[in-house]
């Protein structure tokens, strides 16, 4: 029996949802809360901090770091900027146009 790794079948999985459009367009959707996601943790471990020493400097809670960074969590802009004081950043919105579907 061939042995296949689980992230080569999740990637397999992931592939394959990705062609059903009513599912690509739920996961496009959540790309905003990637992003966020992604940048306090890329910034956290940058900054050789644990999420308590973050949550800490943040006035806030570790569960509410996790909860950050596993993107379960819709933060308000007063606490994303909280998260990127204490990361020695700042918090940069922008709007940008949505591509007009027909081209």
């Amino acid at each position: 029996m061939t042995r296949v790794s689980a992230s080569r079948s999740f990637s397999k999985y992931h592939d394959e949802q990705m062609r059903d459009p009513k599912f690509a367009a739920a996961y496009q959707a959540l790309e905003p809360e990637f992003q966020v996601a992604r940048e306090v943790i890329r910034l956290r471990l940058e900054r050789g901090l644990s999420q308590e020493e973050l949550a800490q400097r943040a006035g806030t809670g570790q569960p509410n770091i996790s909860r950050l960074e596993r993107g379960t969590i819709n933060p308000s802009l007063r606490f994303l900027r909280r998260v990127a004081a204490a990361l020695g950043a700042e918090v940069e919105v922008r709007f940008k146009p949505l591509e007009a579907a027909d081209g």
